[in-house]
């Protein structure tokens, strides 16, 4: 019993540190370039920070719907394959317990294991059901909830993330002035993202921190030449 609860709780944790990841690339990367583009164009740090705002607002609620239809769509996924492999075992059984068996086979057991086993497990229509569904199809059943929790988790890391390069703007008198700052602290941020990410994926931290970095201040510096030159050609 604490086995399975220890599962569970692993679980989850997986989903919400993939959820926060999604939502905090995006978040720190995303406004980060609409700012530096802004900063490009105008010289007042409020334009920059409605703007920015708008985005985040906006941002947030596109990925957090985003995670939502993700799961959903893994849900919708297991159900339909849930309700195919009931139908084959009420209108196939001998292929099902074929299948089954070849299982067993593929696992390295004796030939009366593989009967005995394969007899247990088709004792039980929904054990033999669910027996199929995760060793032949490879899928677990989806948390309920996980679609409105990945919804949240993302929209929220979102948020978060792009609050970090528009907080400089708030206390500086023109948007080049808020650029300087931002640049330093979302890098910076963006580095250690990239860093424990990385570590987390088995990837070198140091170079997965200056991957993820070199990619914002690429997006950011893109961002601020073309708006810059869009400006310059306008007036």
């Amino acid at each position: 019993m604490s086995t399975h609860s220890h599962t569970e709780e692993h679980l989850e944790s997986s989903d919400l540190l993939k959820d926060i990841v999604i939502g905090m690339s995006d978040g720190l990367t995303v406004p980060f370039a609409l700012a530096a583009g802004l900063s490009g164009a105008v010289n007042s740090s409020n334009v920059v920070i409605i703007a920015g705002l708008a985005e985040v607002a906006a941002g947030s609620i596109a990925m957090g719907l985003g995670g939502y239809l993700a799961g959903k769509t893994e849900q919708d996924h297991y159900a339909h394959e849930l309700k195919r492999e009931y139908d084959e075992v009420e209108k196939l059984p001998h292929v099902e317990r074929a299948e089954v068996k070849k299982i067993f086979h593929d696992w390295g057991l004796s030939e009366e294991l593989q009967e005995k086993a394969m007899e247990e497990v088709c004792s039980d229509k929904d054990k033999w059901v669910e027996f199929m569904m995760k060793h032949e199809l490879g899928l677990e059943k989806p948390d309920a909830r996980r679609a409105g929790k990945s919804a949240m988790n993302i929209g929220l890391s979102y948020i978060v993330g792009g609050l970090v390069p528009l907080t400089p703007y708030f206390f500086t008198s023109t948007a080049f002035m808020g650029l300087e700052i931002s640049a330093v602290i979302t890098l910076l941020c963006l580095f250690i993202f990239g860093y424990f990410k990385s570590k987390m994926t088995g990837v070198p931290p140091v170079v997965g921190g200056l991957k993820i970095m070199l990619i914002g201040a690429a997006a950011a510096g893109a961002a601020f030449l073309i708006a810059h030159f869009i400006d310059g050609a306008i007036h």
